[in-house]
């Protein structure tokens, strides 16, 4: 397999099917597009029509978006990272990384994924809407600490795809030191001590590329990006 992905230190996308095809031991090879370079949509349009990262190659097999990307290798293979087993705590997993995947856009502009990064924001210089979607994570990891937290550190007790969808999150609360309630904290140092994400986070501090547009925070407005 081969896994088309961006910027380590930028690429939030990116950092959910690496970790997903890590944590369930699958053999892969990095293919790795600088993004917002001059020919990055040109590269990346050679692997998939929708123009964006991360892309699975899988044979004569492609498959573009993350949450894509682990379902096809979810059932490639009998030992990758699933769902809770429960059915109920399933639901719910279903749930939150849907709602993840597909929302949380304030949060995504304002916050954008910077791992090398420690970039102090106090919450009142947020949106409203960045907010108050900080506070609904700091909600569903709650949730979730609280109903299983006494079968292991994650959100359903054992690793898995909600942690994926949810790792990229945690990690921008570090870069930009958001004050972290203590029944989520321990979580997010969960994340951080992960030692794929320690060997995601290790690369990206020897990337040569700088985007001043997300090291220097500017206003969402003024940069491309892509609610990544």
């Amino acid at each position: 397999m081969e896994l088309v992905i961006g910027n380590k230190n930028y690429s939030s996308w990116s950092l959910r099917a690496w970790l997903y095809l890590r944590e369930s031991g699958i053999e892969f090879e990095e293919v790795l597009i600088s993004l917002y370079a001059d020919d990055s949509a040109e590269r990346i349009a050679r692997f998939t029509p929708a123009g964006r990262v991360p892309v699975l190659l899988d044979g004569d097999v492609v498959v573009w978006d993350s949450l894509a990307i682990i379902e096809h290798v979810r059932q490639r293979s009998s030992g990758a990272v699933g769902w809770p087993a429960d059915r109920v705590a399933r639901a719910r997993a279903w749930s939150i990384a849907a709602e993840m995947h597909s929302g949380f856009l304030a949060l995504r502009e304002e916050l954008p994924q910077n791992v090398r990064g420690r970039s102090p924001v106090a919450l009142d210089r947020l949106s409203l809407p960045a907010r108050r979607q900080v506070e609904r994570v700091f909600e569903i990891w709650s949730e979730c600490r609280r109903d299983h937290g006494a079968r292991g550190d994650w959100l359903f007790g054992h690793f898995s795809i909600a942690d994926v969808v949810y790792a990229p999150v945690a990690l921008r609360f570090l870069t930009y030191c958001i004050p972290l309630p203590a029944d989520v904290r321990p979580y997010v140092e969960a994340v951080a001590g992960l030692g794929s994400v320690r060997d995601w986070i290790a690369d990206a501090e020897l990337e040569p590329e700088s985007l001043d547009f997300i090291d220097e925070r500017w206003p969402a407005s003024e940069t491309p990006l892509q609610f990544g």
